[in-house]
């Protein structure tokens, strides 16, 4: 099963200052990975784009400012929904995104990236303008490339955590190999993984995304003439590595993705469904099984010490196969 990972550029950026002295920025220096215009304007590029892409259901329109889970997700949606609604979305109600706050983080190298907490036009329910706020991040691999969405997720209003920040209001990161926290964020993927295969979970909460899912899969396992089994890979490599946060009271805020399996076999006679998107994904000739794959991203939140808490889950179709 091919990997979706590509490797960002490590680079070197240099600038001239005012005194016309030559200073290295970007391998050394810790400077602010953007700046609040450059920031807000990475988010309109993105917000444009994607609007295009979902109205005309074209992924040609959007690539270039996605990467990651993200990408992966949305450029595979993009694509099944080219095949089943060529004509794209006449319907469609453009994203809107607005009330921004930026969490830009001091960094030294690359890639650089920032998180834009903002509120949508796409809230969950029917109360009002604010009832969800969407986490995006967006990444940059180098001076000579563009800003990317790499990562989104959806929390409550009241549940976006406060960011720590300097006295100039610049964000900090946490390094992906943190041993001072419960899990470092490199190897969360990791052990979100083992969790849901049944291994030692490390420090999860219970919740949707862990207990939960493990539970509605327990369910789904064995129905009647089909068998259910899972799979769940780490993905924490080039576009998919896991980036965090400081929050103001200890904690890391960490984006992160996997990727899960679920093959389906069904007894003799017993018909297998397959939904118009997953025809439009599907290889190979679907008899007896089908592997579908999906591509999620995660948000947790990691303490020093207890329980992580994995906060919400982002989760789309990305292959079907048929045997």
């Amino acid at each position: 099963m091919g990997r979706l990972t590509a490797g960002l550029v490590t680079a070197t950026v240099l600038t001239v200052t005012a005194s016309g002295c030559v200073t290295v920025h970007g391998e050394r220096e810790v400077v602010p990975s953007a700046t609040r215009a450059e920031a807000a304007q990475a988010l309109t590029d993105f917000t444009d784009a994607y609007n295009r892409a979902n109205k005309a259901y074209d992924p040609a329109l959007d690539a270039g400012q996605v990467t990651g889970a993200f990408g992966a997700t949305t450029q595979a949606g993009f694509s099944v929904r080219h095949v089943t609604s060529p004509s794209g979305n006449a319907r469609y109600t453009p994203l809107a995104l607005g009330d921004t706050a930026y969490a830009i983080p001091k960094q030294a190298g690359w890639p650089r990236w920032f998180v834009a907490d903002t509120d949508s036009n796409r809230d969950q329910d029917d109360k009002g303008p604010g009832d969800t706020r969407w986490l995006l991040l967006f990444t940059r691999g180098g001076p000579d490339q563009g800003w990317k969405l790499a990562y989104l997720s959806v929390l409550g209003a009241g549940d976006v955590p406060a960011f720590k920040k300097d006295k100039d209001g610049w964000a900090e990161p946490v390094r992906a190999g943190d041993t001072s926290l419960a899990v470092a964020p490199k190897e969360l993927s990791a052990d979100y993984a083992s969790y849901l295969q049944g291994g030692k979970p490390p420090v999860f909460a219970d919740g949707e995304h862990t207990s939960g899912w493990r539970e509605a899969r327990r369910k789904d396992a064995v129905r009647s003439g089909r068998v259910s089994q899972f799979i769940d890979q780490p993905l924490s490599e080039g576009d998919f590595a896991p980036l965090s946060l400081r929050t103001a009271d200890g904690r890391a805020l960490v984006f992160f993705a996997a990727r899960h399996f679920e093959r389906q076999t069904v007894a003799k006679g017993v018909r297998l469904d397959i939904t118009p998107d997953e025809k439009a994904l599907l290889t190979g000739r679907a008899t007896s099984s089908l592997t579908r794959e999906w591509i999620s991203n995660e948000l947790a939140l990691v303490p020093a010490k207890g329980e992580v808490l994995v906060a919400n889950r982002v989760q789309g179709l990305v292959g079907v196969r048929g045997e």
